[in-house]
Parts: C-alpha cells; sequence; structure tokens
C-alpha cells in the first residue's frame, strides 16, 4: 500500500497572509504610480505632435488651394473649401478636392481644426487647434504661428 501524505486540514496547506498581500498591493501600487503619469505624458505629447502634423498638412493644402484658385478660402468657406468646391469659384478654377478626407480636418481629441483669412497672427491664415482643453486662447492651443513666450 502506498503513502500519501495527507493535505487535508491546515497543516499541510501553504496560503498567503494577510501582510504579503498587502505587500503585493502597495507594490503594484506604488508602480502604477509612477508609470501612469509618463505613460499620460507621453499620450498627451503624442496628440500635440499628430495635431501639429494635421495642421502641416492642411496648411499645405491651403496653398494648393490658392496655387490653383488664386486666393486662400475665405473665413466663411472655411476648411469645407478644401472637400466641396465653393460656389463662388468658377469649376475650370477649382482643381479639388485637396484633402484625401470627405470632412475637414480635425485634432487628435476629434474637434474641428479653426480657420482665419486673412490671419492676425499669419499674413495668408491662421489655422490652430485648442488643444487638449477645448478652449481657444489657451497656452496649450497648438498652431501655425509662433507663440509669444
Amino acid at each position: 500500500m502506498t503513502n500519501f501524505p495527507k493535505t487535508f486540514g491546515r497543516p499541510g496547506r501553504r496560503a498567503f497572509t494577510f501582510i504579503e498581500i498587502m505587500f503585493v498591493v502597495v507594490i503594484i501600487g506604488v508602480l502604477l504610480a509612477v508609470a501612469v503619469p509618463k505613460l499620460t505624458g507621453q499620450s498627451n505629447k503624442a496628440k500635440i505632435a499628430a495635431t501639429d502634423l494635421t495642421i502641416r498638412n492642411t496648411g499645405t493644402a491651403l496653398k494648393r488651394y490658392e496655387l490653383t484658385v488664386g486666393a486662400f478660402p475665405t473665413t466663411s468657406q472655411g476648411l469645407d473649401a478644401l472637400i466641396e468646391k465653393p460656389s463662388s469659384i468658377n469649376e475650370s478654377q477649382w482643381d479639388g478636392p485637396y484633402l484625401d478626407d470627405e470632412v475637414a480636418p480635425t485634432d487628435a481629441w476629434n474637434n474641428p481644426l479653426n480657420y482665419r483669412s486673412p490671419g492676425d497672427h499669419k499674413k495668408d491664415f491662421d489655422l490652430w487647434s485648442n488643444g487638449p482643453d477645448g478652449q481657444e486662447g489657451t497656452e496649450d492651443d497648438v498652431t501655425n504661428w509662433k507663440k509669444k513666450s
């Protein structure tokens, strides 16, 4: 007959104590406290960089529009003029669409880009995103002009 060790009951079982479990929870908490802010900051930086790239690409499309039409879209025509021919433009003048998308460009926070022509900051046009806070004129706006420090 084979002798099997008795594993029933407390003496033969090894379990984690409350202190050991709490120690693991504290370690996980410290790791999260260090890692999450770093990851959050990187995400925000990536969104700002993506929005800056969108603004540059849209600016290039606006310049192509100006080359073929002879003027930048008015503020009231907006960025939609890069996608659909404005009614004030002759068919022969318009060589669009100037953007691949079927809707006006948005920033990384899914808000439409702001456009003004002629610009207040640049001669031809101002193009900007309200940034992460969604409010115009704040420090986190992403613009096609250099902001004063």
